[in-house]
């Protein structure tokens, strides 16, 4: 229960800091994807089924308040929380490594995703454009920030599981 209850915060604050305090920190209008990080995050060290579930619900956050459909992003982050689950069983906490190249792939991939579905379908083709104006930036500052939040998430993360291990201990 406190695992749920620790998560959902955490999707609520990083939705928030993104939302709000990150917008006024933009650079050339492009703010970081925190709801990504945490995606991939919890994706690649907790699974599958734990980073789908995250990026359910953080995407669902972006679809209420920003959304012109309820499930785009939902659908994006989803997508994102389960290919990053799948390189759990490659996870090692010591290396930053893969969680940087991770993130910096599902950023990219969300960049791309969302050009083509929202752009290119309605016939604005100037990829070259929206890549180095929009999806580059997003990435690099993206990046610049999972240095910093990256060992916190990882640390709340090693908290939960030790406090599910010692409980679960008391019950054997």
């Amino acid at each position: 229960m406190l695992r749920k209850i620790t998560v959902a915060f955490l999707i609520l604050i990083c939705f928030l800091l993104e939302s709000t305090v990150f917008s006024h920190f933009a650079i050339a209008g492009i703010v970081p994807k925190l709801t990504i990080i945490l995606t991939s995050s919890f994706g690649f060290m907790r699974g599958e089924e734990e980073g789908m579930l995250i990026g359910f619900f953080s995407g669902l956050l972006w679809d209420v308040f920003f959304g012109d459909v309820i499930g785009f992003y939902a659908l994006i982050f989803t997508y994102i929380g389960y290919v990053n689950g799948k390189f759990s069983r490659v996870f090692y906490p010591e290396d930053i490594k893969l969680p940087i190249a991770l993130i910096i792939v599902s950023d990219l991939s969300y960049g791309v995703l969302c050009y083509i579905l929202l752009f290119l379908l309605r016939g604005r083709f100037d990829f070259l454009y929206y890549f180095r104006g929009v999806i580059l930036p997003e990435a690099l500052y993206t990046i610049v920030i999972t240095v910093v939040l990256y060992p916190v998430i990882l640390k709340i993360n090693e908290l939960l599981e030790k406090r599910e291990k010692g409980s679960s201990q008391g019950f054997v």
